[in-house]
């Protein structure tokens, strides 16, 4: 053992960036550092590994601990969708010797129990894609595959983009209504045309996830007032409104006032027109919902979730909350 010992590890790991804590047994946080993105899917699972356990490497070091130190891992991923991809990746985290004891889950989970105390609501997430999890009071849960198209999912920054790069191209040829986007997706990949773009994408001039860089612009042009991407965002209102109210119903909670915690980088954004027809549609759809954007990072919620595995007591809880929130 090192000079620490007892320690927690939790993991919140994005498309984008993976971020990790160590936190001692009594709820302190000890250190954070941040890596690459988890994208088994585009990288490879063991690349994908290999900056999860350099992420954890250098938190450990930071906080002047030794991997000997570590009693659980806590990892809440993107990328992880399916109970079986989680224990998949739990147990390759066990024969990598991450830590002797380690819990996996969809980063859903740690977003909502970074919001709500008593541990049960709705979480959906918005970033790169979208994803949404539930839990009982009773234990029970709720969530959906959230691979795609192929599994009925549709919105996040990506499909912003591609629906940015649809109306854009049929607003420039003609099959579609003039829009401003089409002049914005020219702009975004420094091209003439619109359909430059979609063909660049094609012939793999481009790559395809630069799409992602354009969901806050659609978010602007539909502020402006450009009726097609007015009509993208609301379809993605609705996707975040019927998610978080089909979980609720699952669970029993549609009609008990439950949160619903609203997370990932297009909802934390907090942009007006999309916030405003997000809560519209909860209205109609789960009034008894209640809507959090919450100012504390993921992180927190998969440390949190790391003290639940250990039986933390309350006090550890509190400490861990205070602690996230110093500047």
């Amino acid at each position: 053992m090192g000079a620490l010992e007892g320690v927690l590890v939790a993991v919140d790991g994005g498309n984008s960036k993976t971020d990790a804590a160590v936190v001692g047994a009594g709820g302190e946080l000890l250190a954070t550092a941040r890596g690459g993105g988890f994208r088994p899917r585009a990288a490879g699972l063991d690349a994908a590994l290999d900056v999860l356990s350099e992420t954890i490497g250098a938190v450990l070091r930071d906080a002047g601990a030794d991997p000997g130190d570590v009693v659980h891992l806590a990892a809440y991923m993107a990328n992880v969708d399916l109970p079986g991809e989680e224990e998949r990746l739990e147990k390759l985290l066990l024969t990598r010797g991450a830590a002797p004891s380690v819990t996996v889950g969809n980063d859903t989970f740690a977003l909502l129990r970074s919001a709500v105390t008593g541990g049960w609501g709705v979480a959906v997430v918005c970033g790169a894609g979208i994803n949404c999890a539930g839990v009982a009071p009773d234990g029970r849960t709720a969530r959906f595959p959230s691979l795609g198209a192929h599994t009925g999912d549709w919105g996040g920054g990506s499909e912003l983009g591609r629906a940015a790069l649809w109306h854009g191209i049929r607003g420039e040829d003609g099959r579609g209504p003039r829009t401003a986007l089409t002049a914005a997706v020219a702009a975004h990949f420094g091209v003439g045309r619109a359909i430059d773009a979609g063909l660049g994408i094609h012939t793999g001039e481009f790559d395809e996830g630069r799409l992602t860089g354009l969901a806050p612009v659609v978010l602007d042009i539909a502020e402006a007032g450009d009726d097609v991407a007015r009509g993208v965002v609301s379809r993605l209102a609705d996707e975040i409104a019927i998610l978080g109210s089909v979980a609720l119903r699952r669970l029993d909670l549609l009609d008990t006032p439950a949160d619903v915690v609203l997370g990932g980088g297009v909802l934390a954004a907090r942009r007006p027109l999309l916030m405003d027809a997000v809560a519209e549609r909860y209205a109609a759809l789960a009034p008894q919902a209640r809507l959090l954007v919450p100012g504390d990072p993921p992180l927190l919620g998969a440390a949190l979730l790391a003290l639940d595995h250990m039986s933390a007591p309350p006090a550890a809880h509190e400490i861990l909350r205070t602690t996230f929130r110093r500047p």
